[in-house]
Order: structure tokens, then sequence, then C-alpha cells
């Protein structure tokens, strides 16, 4: 993964991160957000690029944040690109969930902030895409209160 602040981790390093971030300032409240946010490719590649971005915010007081790229051949129609997106967000936040309670059994809870609203193309799906969410045990954000996929991992796309 990458950081603007500790530059390039291991999924380990990552966590380990994360655990120190939320451990400097216990009595904060903090929120951990899972987004993902792509853009499709047409320079002889044909590709989508997916980046998702993992965010703790300290409430009221910041946060950071880490982001991966990874690429997949090119979606063929938003809504395929739009469900690949949260699910790899939902995969990622799995993964972030077992390696966490292994480490360290917390009550942090994981936020899945997807890029469809109820303005826009996306509009049509929205309720399929938050229902696939919610029904893996995530609570979900959509734009505009999705920042972790709309603005932090949009930023890298």
């Amino acid at each position: 993964m990458e950081s603007p602040t500790l530059g390039h981790l291991t999924f380990d390093q990552t966590i380990t991160a994360l655990i120190k971030y939320t451990e400097f300032a216990k009595d904060d409240t903090y929120k951990i957000i899972v987004g993902t946010d792509s853009t499709s490719r047409t320079n002889g590649k044909n590709t989508t690029d997916y980046v998702t971005a993992l965010v703790i915010h300290r409430i009221g007081k910041g946060g950071i944040y880490f982001w991966e790229k990874v690429s997949q051949p090119k979606a063929h129609s938003l809504r395929q690109r739009m469900y690949e997106e949260a699910l790899i967000s939902l995969d990622f936040a799995r993964k972030l969930l077992d390696k966490l309670n292994k480490v360290k059994p917390q009550e942090l809870e994981i936020e899945i902030h997807v890029d469809v609203g109820q303005v826009g193309d996306t509009r049509e799906i929205i309720n399929e895409i938050v229902g696939m969410v919610k029904g893996n045990g995530f609570n979900v954000k959509t734009k505009p209160e999705a920042y972790g996929a709309s603005n932090v991992a949009d930023r890298y796309t």
C-alpha cells in the first residue's frame, strides 16, 4: 500500500500503522473507512484501474490514509465497474477485519464508501450496491458522503 505520510508499506505494515495511529489518542473516536474508485483506460491496454483507499479518521482531528491500485481487464459497463468497486472494497474490508482481529481485537467498525449516488448514472443501481454491502455486514455511505471513494481513492485513479 502507499501512504503520503509513510511511503510504501506492506499490508501488515499498514495494519501496524493503523493500530499505532488509533492507540496514539485512545480516548478519541475513530472511523475506519474503505472505498474504491476506478477509471477505464483505452490507451492500448484496455484495462480498468481500481484504487482502494483505507482512511483512518480521527473524528474532529483529521486522519491518515493509505491506497493501492490494481488493474483488471476493462469493465464492459458502468454497472460492472460499480459492482467491481464494491466487491474490491468488501474483500479488502474483510481482510482488514480478519487481520485486525488477529493482531489486536478492537471495537473499530469498518465503513464502506461506494461511488454511487442519487444523482447521475449510478442512481439506477444504488439500492443494489448498498444492499450488497449491508448484506455483508458493513455500514455503507453513498455520494456525497462517500468521501473515501469519491475523494480519497479518486485522487489516485
